[in-house]
């Protein structure tokens, strides 16, 4: 089933966050709080399902914030965009159109938007998204602005956040365990297995992965099949589109790439080679000045001429 046309499945973050419990000590280890009711959280989750066109991961509302918390395993700068999206549904829901026709002022919920990323891609521990860095011209004082944090949860990044939540920490036990497995060269469906049998041996949200080992395995597969298809597509899509870069005019071809990668969420790299390429077209031949201006090895530079037969 081609990406398109394929419904989007449930993920294991989805799932361990569906319980309110989590859900709210999630909350708690992100903002500093110590709420314990969980009748104090409304989850608002969007139910659409296909495609992630109009679903978000955990949407609740807590002490008169809407939270949207999103987990991704691919660079994505158009969270904003799709948050907005998220947002929209849900203040459709609280304030209804009709109610907006009045003198009285209508009270919504303050919105934060927060996306978990744990790909394989190197990222920063924290960065900030904006919409307006996805308007085609650029405003000094945008006037719609919506702000994602981006919070990096591999190992090694915002230790502090992940000591002070067991499930995130658990969570990512998990994502680790079945991808190391993976890279090991075992079969993908006994990669997740054997990661969640480890897990509650060895007591990492036991209870959690005890109850759903069925649903967990399935969704495992899914994720971690994804990773390889968006990695390919990456691949694919630099090489494409900066071929196609060349045929049509370095520069040109170049902001194709760039589009084509964001379209397809396959962002990593394409940076890095666009700004080699703007070295050469300047008349930069000299790989070790290419590769000091780009912050890049000089064998990176020369497998990138090499592959594109840019060679002097």
């Amino acid at each position: 089933m081609s990406n398109e046309t394929r419904n989007h499945k449930d993920n294991v973050f989805c799932l361990l966050y569906r319980n309110k419990k989590n859900l709210l000590s999630l909350y708690n280890a992100m903002n500093g709080t110590s709420y314990e009711n969980e009748e104090e959280l409304e989850v608002v989750t969007l139910e659409e399902a296909i495609c992630m066109k109009i679903r978000n991961d955990a949407a609740f509302v807590v002490d008169s914030r809407l939270n949207l918390y999103e987990q991704q395993a691919s660079v994505n700068p158009n969270m904003p965009l799709r948050d907005l999206y998220y947002v929209t549904e849900e203040l459709k829901k609280i304030a209804p159109p009709g109610s907006l026709y009045t003198t009285a002022k209508v009270k919504i919920p303050a919105p934060h938007f927060v996306m978990f990323y744990n790909g394989v891609a190197k990222q920063p521990e924290r960065q900030v998204y904006r919409l307006s860095e996805l308007f085609s011209r650029k405003e000094e004082e945008p006037e719609l602005e919506l702000v994602v944090t981006v919070i990096n949860i591999n190992p090694g990044c915002n230790r502090e956040l992940l000591e002070r939540c067991e499930s995130l920490r658990g969570y990512m036990v998990f994502v680790k365990k079945a991808r190391d497995k993976k890279a090991a060269g075992i079969k993908l469906e006994n990669a997740v297995h054997q990661a969640v049998e480890e897990c509650i041996l060895e007591g990492i949200l036991a209870e959690f992965f005890r109850e759903h080992k069925k649903e967990i395995v399935e969704m495992g597969i899914f994720e971690f099949d994804q990773e390889l298809h968006d990695k390919t597509l990456y691949e694919d899509g630099v090489a494409a589109g900066i071929e196609r870069g060349i045929e049509q005019g370095i520069e040109q071809g170049i902001e194709q790439g760039i589009e084509q990668g964001i379209e397809q969420g396959i962002e990593q790299g394409i940076e890095l080679v666009s700004r080699i390429f703007k070295a050469i077209q300047s008349g930069v031949t000299d790989n070790n000045v290419i590769a000091e201006t780009c912050e890049c090895t000089v064998d990176y530079v020369e497998m990138v001429r090499r592959k594109f037969s840019m060679e002097v």
